[in-house]
Formats: structure tokens, sequence, C-alpha cells
């Protein structure tokens, strides 16, 4: 019989994906990101990553889609279709660049200005509501293992290669 302490996997060294760090990060940013979808697209009828490219253009007034994806961290398929969802509703306006015709500058219109303009305060009370019962000092001490991890990430990641995978 096959004693779990000493095979290829100990006890301690079995991954359980409810405490894997990497897994528990991605399950509580989707579950966020859907309960404020839920919010957005009720309102004002925009999606995950149309709200994504509203949110990058209100903070940034005007980027290229190579730009919203880079800040945004979304894949570029993602957001040329959040782009020409958002165009084609006018809320999103294209601008040529006269040195890289390639791409385009992108603005929100005056209509896509005013769903940023309420949809903003609406994640920030989100925010505040998922946060509510968590103690300043330990928001804090949050947001600084949050950086580190964020940074060690990029470090990490910037280190492997498509063979590594």
């Amino acid at each position: 019989m096959d004693n779990p302490a000493n095979g290829p996997a100990a006890a301690e060294d079995s991954l359980k994906l409810e405490r894997f760090l990497p897994y528990r990060l991605v399950v509580a940013a989707t579950l966020a990101s859907r309960a404020l979808a839920r919010i957005y697209s009720r309102h004002f009828g925009i999606g995950i990553p149309e709200w994504r490219v509203i949110a990058m253009l209100g903070q940034f007034d005007r980027l290229t889609a190579r730009d919203v994806g880079e800040l945004s961290h979304m894949h570029k398929t993602k957001v040329s279709r959040a782009v020409t969802e958002l165009v084609e509703r006018g809320l999103l306006e294209r601008t040529p660049n006269r040195d890289d015709r390639r791409e385009a500058f992108l603005t929100l219109s005056a209509a896509g200005r005013r769903i940023y303009d309420q949809v903003a305060p609406m994640a920030l009370a989100f925010e505040r509501r998922l946060m509510d019962d968590v103690p300043a000092a330990e928001m804090q001490v949050f947001e600084r293992v949050l950086s580190t991890l964020t940074e060690r990430v990029r470090v990490l990641s910037a280190g492997f290669t498509a063979a590594d995978d």
C-alpha cells in the first residue's frame, strides 16, 4: 500500500485548488466583476469588456485600442469587439493616427462620457460596499500585499518563455 507521505505528491505538497492563491484571486476578481457587471448591464446595456474600454477612456481621455488592451490587461480581440460595439452605439469616436495608419485614437463621445460619468460613481460605491467590513489598517496591509504580489508576478512572468508553459 502506498504511503501518501512518501508518494510523489505528499499531502502537504498536493494542490488544493480552493487554497491555491492564483485561483483564489481569480475567483474573487471574477465574482466582483460579475456583480459590478450586473449594475452597468442593467442600467446601460454594456458588458465587462465595454465597461473596461469606457473606464480606460474615462480615465485617460484618448488611447489606441492597443493602449486599452495593455492598460486593462484585455486580449486584443476582446478590445476590438468592444470598441466596434461602442463605436456602433455612438459611445466612442475613432480618429485616424496620422503617424500610423494601422491604428486610430479612441475617445468617448458625449454619450459615452455621460455613461462613464454615471457608472464611475456606481463602481466606486460598489467598491466601498465590498470593503465595508474590512478595517482601514487591514486594507492598508492588503494594498501593500497586493502591490507586492502584482510586481512579483510581473517579474516572474517576464522570466518565462513559451517553452516554460
